[in-house]
């Protein structure tokens, strides 16, 4: 499991401040589509907020743990119902979710002039 440094902690609880949950867990708990998403939200997103609509911290306690193992995650921040989760994107992520730029045709193009190149 990854370890990570308090100043890292800190740096990741400062961005996910502002973020919204992507993922809400019911009293159904986790199923393979939750999982799914949650693996979906921490490909794209690398960090990510989770509600749990459960009133028992040993249940939330268990549902992040269980997320954390399975997803190959850490666990930066549980207050309340809300978990937050890392998990780094590997370098292959981060080759296949660049954009592919192509131009589209209708840049305009330098022409010669008399006084030099102009657009």
């Amino acid at each position: 499991m990854l370890e990570l440094a308090l100043a890292r902690r800190r740096d990741l609880r400062s961005r996910a401040h502002g973020k919204k949950p992507i993922v809400w867990i019911g009293a159904a708990g986790l199923s393979e589509g939750i999982m799914r998403e949650l693996d979906v939200g921490l490909k794209s997103h690398e960090l990510i907020k989770v509600k749990v609509s459960s009133d028992e911290r040993e249940t939330r306690n268990a549902l992040l743990e269980e997320i954390c193992r399975r997803l190959e995650a850490v666990a930066v921040q549980h207050i309340g119902k809300i978990l937050v989760i890392y998990r780094p994107r590997s370098a292959e992520t981060i080759e296949t979710t660049k954009p592919d730029i192509t131009p589209l045709g209708n840049e305009k193009k330098l022409r010669q002039t008399k006084r030099g190149l102009s657009a």
